[in-house]
């Protein structure tokens, strides 16, 4: 249940960036001048395209994947409080401390892959390329099956009538579960995925976040699968971890 603040605070700084963003691209507004900030910490020139988006689809690319972000955040807050039924476990507050940092980093990546004079003088246009077609295709497929994963690990605990009736862990059973240990964790993935697909593919910076959420996502469905094994002998053996038929 801690994680519930991690997304409170993604929910309010990411909104935050998009609504910056969105000013700057279409109403006339500019970025925080933070942003500028941020560019010449890292060596380069914020005035100038090279590194950064420049033409109209790249740049409706980083506002649609904030706005997925945001929107993922959204759910995923939602989900917290009125699907999931969590026990009394704890949270390490090195890890509670490294979350709630990792949520205002990620927005803040999306957002400094754009230069601070977005507008250049000009209103964004609006182009839909097809990698944006198939990133939202596949953040809105994987979305959807990290949620039904969220409700049957939910309804474990629950009776045929919604009510809670135990937070005792249980083996859990249909959909994804059927292959491998954590498909939530599966799903996270395909959904970072699926942001470095609306950025068309190209962008290493979103790449390197998704090789985070790779190693972070696998290690605790790791763990997660040897907890399974050690306290259920009846475990199904031909389920993986973390990716179906793989790992």
């Amino acid at each position: 249940r801690w994680f519930t603040h991690f997304y409170v605070v993604s929910v309010l700084w990411n909104g935050f960036l998009l609504i910056c963003l969105f000013q700057a691209e279409f109403l006339s507004g500019s970025l925080p001048s933070w942003v500028e900030h941020v560019h010449r910490a890292l060596g380069r020139d914020p005035q100038i395209a090279g590194f950064y988006p420049q033409t109209d689809c790249e740049r409706f690319s980083a506002l649609l994947v904030l706005l997925l972000l945001w929107l993922h955040s959204c759910r995923r807050l939602a989900e917290c409080l009125w699907t999931s039924v969590f026990s009394n476990s704890v949270i390490h507050i090195v890890q509670y401390c490294f979350g709630l940092a990792y949520y205002i980093a990620v927005g803040s990546t999306v957002l400094c892959q754009v230069p601070t004079n977005v507008r250049n003088g000009k209103w964004l246009s609006v182009q839909i390329c097809w990698y944006h077609v198939v990133g939202v295709l596949m953040y809105i497929w994987a979305s959807l099956h990290q949620h039904r994963c969220l409700v049957v690990l939910a309804n474990l605990r629950k009776s045929k009538s919604g009510k809670v009736v135990s937070l005792s862990h249980s083996v859990p059973f249909g959909g994804w579960f059927e292959r491998v240990s954590c498909p939530h964790y599966f799903a996270e993935l395909l959904i970072y995925i699926s942001m470095a697909v609306t950025l068309g593919f190209h962008n290493v910076t979103w790449w390197c976040v998704v090789m985070y959420v790779l190693f972070n996502q696998a290690l605790a469905a790791v763990l997660c699968h040897e907890f399974y094994q050690k306290n259920f002998s009846s475990y199904p053996k031909h389920r993986k971890a973390f990716i179906p038929f793989v790992f």
